[in-house]
């Protein structure tokens, strides 16, 4: 299992500059990147997969360096918020596209497509394209796309900000499952706190380009230094004195009924 590391990471593109990222991913670990729009989330999660040249500082995998290694063979799964599908392409074609670059046996391309598309319930959309799926069938191809790979890696830019509720808790129960099964390291971006809550063992807050903060899911509305943060996450003043009114952990409120209706989280 492989763990990621990012050493004094700098990053001009622009106007914008991601400045000296400081972190540690543990391996099988879920980190989930808070931040407003515009705060370098999307930004960095590219920067892991090798999107960018001109970079400082040094970004490492499982202990050794990616900086020079390029995007195809860093062993990275990436889903972005639009899914990124092949348009001219049918469900099978896109889910196996990255098994076929990588000249693996045709047999055993279709087995590891038809268990991925099993796993995600979409094994009868096999032959059709993305134009004809829902939201939730195309996001569902986009990760079956992604951890069919076997990646150390997988990088997820707000996966769920485009699905409605149960099918995002459908989704969420497939993708924790499946991610516990391959053990891949996962960082995953989204504007949601009760999505980072649910799915974070730990989450890192962005702030124009700087990694501002990094704590545990439970922490998260406890009290910050940083006033921007603060604002970011609601966290009032009291009047009475200088402290702030921290919050408990709250679970995603619409979890507990699909619990009741025997969904996993």
């Amino acid at each position: 299992m492989k763990g990621i590391e990012i050493k004094d990471f700098c990053l001009t593109k622009g106007s914008f500059r991601l400045k000296k990222i400081n972190l540690a991913v543990h391996p099988q670990e879920i980190f989930v990147l808070l931040g407003k729009t515009g705060s370098g989330k999307t930004m960095l999660l590219e920067s892991i997969a090798g999107f960018y040249q001109g970079c400082t500082g040094d970004i490492q995998i499982g202990g050794k360096s990616v900086m020079q290694i390029p995007i195809e063979q860093r062993k990275i799964g990436f889903v972005y918020q639009d899914y990124g599908l092949f348009p001219h392409m049918s469900v099978y074609e896109n889910i196996s596209y990255g098994l076929r670059m990588r000249r693996i046996d045709s047999k055993l391309i279709d087995r590891q497509v038809t268990e991925m598309a099993e796993h995600f319930s979409i094994a009868h959309l096999l032959k059709q394209y993305p134009a004809t799926l829902s939201g939730g069938e195309r996001q569902r191809t986009a990760l079956a796309r992604a951890l069919v790979l076997n990646p150390d890696v997988l990088l997820l830019d707000e996966p769920f900000s485009a699905l409605d509720p149960m099918t995002k808790a459908f989704i969420y129960e497939k993708l924790l499952r499946m991610q516990e099964e391959c053990g891949c390291t996962t960082v995953m971006v989204t504007h949601s706190f009760q999505e980072a809550q649910m799915f974070g063992n730990r989450i890192g807050i962005l702030s124009h380009g700087e990694l501002k903060a990094v704590r545990r899911r439970e922490n998260l509305f406890q009290q910050y230094d940083d006033e921007d943060i603060n604002d970011f996450l609601g966290i009032e003043r009291m009047h009475s004195d200088d402290k702030r009114r921290t919050f408990p952990y709250i679970e995603n409120q619409f979890s507990e009924y699909y619990r009741a209706e025997g969904f996993a989280f």
